[in-house]
């Protein structure tokens, strides 16, 4: 069995203990920012309007917790080049949620490019922030970096020195 498939079969198993029983497609992705992941998809075919909003929760809170476990548990004891990284997609709230911060993201960077001036970009998951310094190492002119503590921790966008 390959991580992808360990990936699919525990999301499976963590559905039906969350009372959510719905079947995952697993497959590969390269996302925004260039990162290859393992995309597990949960199938909102028999889920009612109810629990997918319990599965993705208030501002993808329980979708991105379930995405950090995922993270976390299937790459217990692994060398890093081992690792997989697992994106866990539901109604397609990522694709979405991704449209949304490229949108925010070219914003914030016209803005640092016309004033000169650093911008932060508040309210963003661990994940998305590391989407974000993805996507920034590919822009010559800016960079980035995290500032403050969780959960007020922000992503900061500048020129490049």
């Amino acid at each position: 069995m390959d991580r992808i498939e360990q990936g699919q079969q525990w999301l499976e198993e963590l559905l039906v203990l969350m009372n959510l029983p719905a079947k995952v497609a697993a497959s590969e992705r390269t996302g925004w920012g260039e990162s290859t992941s393992g995309w597990l998809t949960i199938d909102k075919t028999n889920l009612t309007p109810e629990q997918m909003a319990i599965a993705i929760g208030s501002q993808g809170e329980t979708i991105d917790a379930i995405q950090y476990l995922a993270n976390t548990l299937l790459n217990i004891g692994l060398e890093r080049e081992e690792q997989k990284a697992f994106t866990v997609e539901l109604d397609d709230y990522r694709v979405q949620r991704e449209a949304q911060l490229k949108a925010q993201v070219e914003i914030v960077a016209e803005k640092v490019r016309e004033t000169g001036e650093e911008a932060e970009i508040a309210s963003l998951s661990a994940a998305e922030r590391r989407q974000v310094h993805n996507f920034f190492k590919s822009v010559e002119d800016l960079s980035t970096y995290s500032r403050g503590q969780e959960p007020h921790r922000c992503l900061v966008v500048r020129l490049r020195e």
